[in-house]
This record gives C-alpha cells, sequence and structure tokens, in this order.
C-alpha cells in the first residue's frame, strides 16, 4: 500500500483538478524527492501529520475547512482507496452520502418511493421521524473510530498511519475529523455504518435512508415509528457518543411533507425546500449583476443556471424553472 508506485499513484489521483494550485506546483517541482521521502517515512514509521491551514466557506451557512499539506493529502489518498474497498461491501444500500452512483437525487427519490409504497399499503397512512446528528464531524470520538476500523485492518504498521490521521485534528481532546480531508468522508460513513446496521438488523426496520448524517425512519404505525427512532437515538449516544437533540428528531406526517436532503417530500410531489430556493435565486441574481458588469462571461453564467436545472430536475419545480428562465437566461440571450 506504501510502495513509491502507490504513492505516485495517488499523486495523480489527487492533483487533478488542482494543477494550478500554489502549493500542488511547488510539491511538483521535486516530486520524485517529495515522493521518496514521504515514501521513507511511511517504511520507517517516522511519518508525523502536518498541522492544517483553516478557513470558513458559505456553502450556503459557514462551514470550517480545514486543509492539510500536499504530502498528507497523498497519504489521505491512500487511505482513503484501502478504506473504500474494505468498508463499501459492508455499507447498506440506502446509504447516500460520498458513495459512487448515489448522491441526494437518488436518496429523495428513494425516500419517495418508499413513503409512496406504505402509503399504498396502509390507507394513505405514513408516518416518518427525520433525526440530525449534532454537529457530527465535530463529535466523532477517535478511540471508536479507530476500533471500528482497526477490526478490518490487520497491518500495524497501516494501523499506526491511520492512527496519525485520525489523530491530527481534533476539535475537543479526542474528538472530531476536519472538514476537507477525503479520509473524512469515509471515516463518516463508517462510522454511523455501525448505527444504519443496528436500525436494519436489531430494530428490523424495513424503510430507513440516511445522507451523511441525517436519517429518516419510516413506516405505518406512529408509534413504531416513534419508538424505533428513539431507540437509535439511544444507540447512538451510547454505543457511538453522538447525540441527537429533541428538536433534531421531527416527526412528521407524509401529508405535511417530509423535510430531507434539501427537498420537502409529499405524497404526490418532490418540492424544493423555501431556503433552497431563496439561496438559489439569491445567487443567480449575483451571477446576473456580474454578467452585467461583464465580471462573468456568459458560458460561466449558463453553468451556474444549468446546475440549478439539474438541481430541480427530479424535483415539481415546472414554476420556477420557468421563472429563472424568463429572469436569469432568457433576460441574457435576446
Amino acid at each position: 500500500m506504501i510502495s513509491l508506485e502507490n504513492l505516485l499513484r495517488a499523486w495523480k489521483i489527487f492533483r487533478v483538478g488542482k494543477k494550478a494550485k500554489s502549493d500542488v506546483v511547488s510539491f511538483e517541482r521535486n516530486l520524485e524527492d517529495n515522493l521518496f521521502d514521504l515514501a521513507l517515512q511511511l517504511k520507517n514509521e517516522t511519518y508525523k501529520h502536518s498541522g492544517y491551514k483553516h478557513f470558513v466557506v458559505a456553502d450556503p451557512k459557514k462551514r470550517n475547512i480545514n486543509k492539510a499539506e500536499v504530502c498528507d493529502r497523498i497519504v489521505h489518498q491512500l487511505l482513503y482507496e484501502q478504506l473504500v474497498f474494505l468498508f463499501e461491501p459492508d455499507f447498506i444500500e440506502n446509504s447516500y452520502s460520498s458513495r459512487i452512483d448515489k448522491g441526494t437525487h437518488k436518496a429523495i427519490s428513494q425516500l419517495n418511493f418508499f413513503s409512496q409504497e406504505i402509503a399504498k399499503k396502509n390507507f394513505g397512512n405514513c408516518y416518518g421521524v427525520k433525526c440530525d446528528v449534532r454537529k457530527y464531524f465535530d463529535n466523532i470520538d477517535h478511540l471508536i473510530l479507530f476500533e471500528i476500523v482497526r477490526k478490518k485492518i490487520e497491518d500495524e504498521k497501516i494501523r499506526r498511519i491511520l492512527l496519525e490521521v485520525i489523530n491530527s485534528f481534533h476539535t475537543t481532546v479526542g474528538k472530531g475529523v476536519p472538514l476537507g480531508n477525503v479520509t473524512s468522508q469515509i471515516f463518516a460513513n463508517i462510522y454511523l455504518n455501525e448505527l444504519d446496521q443496528y436500525v436494519l438488523k436489531k430494530l428490523k426496520v424495513c424503510y430507513y435512508i440516511r445522507y451523511n448524517d441525517d436519517f429518516v425512519i419510516l413506516g405505518p404505525n406512529r408509534k413504531i415509528v416513534c419508538e424505533q427512532a428513539e431507540k437509535a437515538k439511544q444507540f447512538a449516544a451510547k454505543k457511538l457518543n453522538l447525540e441527537i437533540p429533541k428538536e433534531k428528531a421531527v416527526f412528521r406526517k407524509l401529508k405535511w411533507g417530509i423535510d430531507f436532503c434539501g427537498s420537502i417530500v409529499l405524497p404526490n410531489a418532490i418540492l424544493l425546500r423555501q431556503k433552497t430556493k431563496r439561496g438559489m435565486l439569491k445567487k443567480l441574481s449575483i451571477a446576473s449583476q456580474k454578467f452585467e458588469k461583464e465580471e462573468l462571461a456568459l458560458d460561466d453564467f449558463a453553468k451556474k443556471y444549468n446546475s440549478y436545472l439539474g438541481l430541480m430536475k427530479n424535483r415539481n419545480c415546472y414554476n420556477l424553472k420557468n421563472k429563472i428562465t424568463n429572469e436569469f437566461l432568457y433576460e441574457k440571450l435576446f
């Protein structure tokens, strides 16, 4: 895994889309020496993770991003590929975050399918509890994460590298993984896979979906759904040291709409959340103003417009599509 050939391959994957970044350019100037040094450190078990560069992005809410050094991100890439290979077969079908051929569109479609299936079989009755873990990435417990991961990895040298990466960042003592690491994506799925397995195998829940730290339990019986959600909360607290506050465990009837992944799932429609709509219109308006000032090219504006069309593709947004087409696209072309 830590051979020079694998490090070079990880480098090539890592640098895609980053060729012009100053730190990547600097590393590449002495690529051969840098990779040899890194390979030697990993082999001799002298590798130490460097610090992180912190910055904030608005996406749309503010998120703290922590960026590692280039050599560390090459190690992350190596570990990521190995962990995906080992753990992907264990993940449940209806976990949709940071996985190939998954994503928010499919998560929402599956929730819609489940809710309609339950409603058809139960005279329109369908209930759900949508839960959200409090500050999930900040509260992943390092020791619990390492104990889960080490069961799949027998090589002590790789275990030590993993532990070095896990312990390279913390929000409080022994907790937290950074937004910005490729390993954080797979760590997050590995950690909550423990909850997924408990809900499906122990609680025998048939209708369960998770995207990152948001999950929904559905069923035809209000009492049973609420009891299952409460047991899931207790498992998360006891086994994973995670909190799902009362206000973040929301009971819904299908006819009220279930809020999930930025959309509202209703019996016969999938709508964009109002907050998502407002954010989209605001960003399009800003892009439109930049275009008018010749600060943004037409092609770049069209890409942004098309990205929002993609967001609305599987939603019932006919009027909204017409609105942004008439106000933001035709106005630029004609």
